[in-house]
C-alpha cells in the first residue's frame, strides 16, 4: 500500500474516534419544571361562618387533612343562634399561593356562608384562654404566684400543694406563661384555642 493510502487509513480512524468519544450535550431541562417554591410561609388567622349543622365542622376540617393542609388551632362556637350559625377560627400555616387556595376551597364547601382572612384585614384582635395547674411549695410556689401578678393572670382553685391559675391574652403569652411554668411544678395545661376578630366597625356576613 502506498504511503498516501497509509495515510488516509490513519486520519480516518483518527476522525472515528473523535466522533465516537464526542460528547453528548444534554439540553437543560425546562426552567418551568426547575423552579422551586421559595416564598416564605406565613401564619393567618382565618374566620369562617357556617350552617351550624351535623357533620360541618368535619367538612371542613376533611378539606384540611385530604389535602395536606397544615390546622395549627382550630375554635369553633355558634355565635348566631337565631341563624344557626356557627364561627370556626382557624389558624394555619402555609405559603401565600397555598393560603389562597385554601381560602377559595373553603367557599366553595356549601355549609359555609363566608371566609375572612383575618390576617390580611390588618392585625385582628386575637385572644386565648388557658387554665395551668401547679403542684409546687416553698419557694417555687411564691415564685409562681409572682409569675401569675406580672402576667396578670389569677389563680381560680387554690390547695396546700397545688394552684390553677387563669391566663388570657395572645398565644406568644400564653406560651411564654406555660414556659415559665414548668421548672415550678407544671402538671397539666388546657387551652381553649384562639378567638379572634377584626378591627372596626365592619362585620362578616352570614
Amino acid at each position: 500500500m502506498s504511503r498516501a493510502g497509509i495515510l488516509a487509513i490513519a486520519h480516518a480512524r483518527r476522525n472515528w474516534r473523535n466522533e465516537m468519544t464526542e460528547e453528548i450535550t444534554i439540553p437543560p431541562a425546562s426552567t418551568y419544571f426547575m423552579l422551586e417554591e421559595t416564598d416564605p410561609e406565613e401564619t393567618h388567622t382565618l374566620s369562617v361562618l357556617v350552617d351550624n349543622q351535623p357533620g360541618v365542622l368535619s367538612r371542613v376540617i376533611g378539606l384540611f387533612t385530604a389535602r395536606g393542609y397544615n390546622i395549627e388551632q382550630l375554635t369553633v362556637s355558634e355565635t348566631q343562634h337565631e341563624k344557626g350559625v356557627s364561627r370556626i377560627t382557624i389558624v394555619t400555616t402555609a405559603t401565600p399561593h397555598v393560603l389562597e387556595q385554601i381560602r377559595a376551597q373553603l367557599r366553595r364547601l356549601v355549609p359555609v356562608h363566608s371566609v375572612a382572612d383575618l390576617t390580611l384585614e390588618g392585625e385582628p384582635i386575637e385572644r386565648e384562654l388557658a387554665l395551668v395547674k401547679v403542684a409546687s411549695t416553698g419557694e417555687a410556689r411564691v415564685e409562681a404566684l409572682r409569675i401569675v401578678d406580672a402576667f396578670r393572670a389569677r389563680v381560680v382553685d387554690a390547695h396546700t400543694g397545688s394552684f390553677v391559675f387563669e391566663i388570657t391574652g395572645k398565644t406568644r403569652k400564653v406560651d411564654q406563661f406555660i414556659s415559665l411554668m414548668k421548672p415550678l411544678g407544671l402538671v397539666e395545661v388546657v387551652r381553649t384555642g384562639i378567638a379572634a376578630i377584626s378591627r372596626g366597625p365592619k362585620s362578616m356576613r352570614a
